[in-house]
């Protein structure tokens, strides 16, 4: 009798890996592993990813997710890790120079949108009304995060920096975090990622003027300090491939290059 209940209980178990194996193949055996630095941002197409390559080649991925700085601090402190993407090309730069990445491929683009509570209750219709006196802006810390940071730089190319910055009534760390206090309606506006929010219900999104925006590319880059330097390339390469931006596109992304927003970087 003991013995058929332990078979029963070793069947069970077994049967629970092998579906955990199946349905999360991110948690099952593989024969490498990678540590992968990735702004909060691009979490869903790079849990794919993760998944996805995973399958073709026997390596597991596990991320690492914050603001592209904080990362890259983290970075700097730990030596650990085979991969770093950033929100942008300057913090990859960055940790060029420090030394920290080498081998690098560009992937997609990151395009700010102002974003609002659903019904858009203060009416913002264009980026000077982020300046007009009451408004209430909640956006990424731009120390931290690149999507502050690249806020940050749309209002000062478009002298609205003084204004509209005594507006803000909180930053915070990560886009997410932006996207959900705007869907609660907890500010009036923000500027954030239009791929990270283009399918939130709670959140409305104005467009804004080609000549005022700063179109940032989102980069991947191999650490200096892998213990798998090989298999980082290959993800990396796997990341800016055909199949890897075709995962980013899926999730709302543009894939780099495309010349309709080349002429709106920087």
């Amino acid at each position: 009798m003991k013995k058929r209940s332990w078979l029963k209980v070793s069947t069970l178990l077994l049967a629970i890996a092998l579906t955990s194996i199946l349905v999360y193949p991110q948690f099952g055996f593989a024969k490498d592993t990678l540590l992968v630095y990735s702004g909060a941002g691009m979490r869903k197409p790079m849990d794919e990813i993760g998944v996805v390559f995973q399958k073709k080649y026997d390596t597991q991925v596990k991320y690492n997710y914050a603001g592209s700085n904080a990362l890259l601090s983290q970075m700097i402190l730990t030596k650990e890790g085979d991969a770093y993407m950033p929100g942008e090309t300057m913090y990859i730069e960055i940790a060029a120079e420090k030394g920290l990445v080498d081998y690098q491929q560009l992937v997609c683009y990151h395009i700010p949108i102002i974003t609002v509570p659903k019904g858009n209750p203060a009416n913002i219709t264009c980026l000077e009304d982020l300046a007009r006196p009451g408004i209430k802006l909640i956006f990424g810390d731009p120390k931290v995060a690149a999507t502050g940071r690249t806020a940050k730089k749309i209002l000062e190319k478009n002298n609205l920096y003084d204004k509209a910055w005594g507006n803000v009534i909180a930053t915070v760390p990560t886009m997410n975090e932006v996207m959900i206090q705007i869907a609660l309606g907890q500010a009036d506006a923000s500027i954030n990622w239009w791929d990270t929010v283009k399918a939130v219900k709670d959140i409305e999104v104005v467009e804004i003027r080609k000549e005022q925006n700063i179109i940032q590319i989102i980069p991947i880059g191999v650490t200096t300090f892998s213990k798998n330097p090989e298999t980082a390339k290959k993800f990396v390469d796997f990341c800016a491939s055909a199949e890897g931006k075709g995962i980013f596109e899926k999730h709302g992304f543009v894939a780099y290059p495309n010349p309709r927003y080349e002429s709106q970087r920087k």
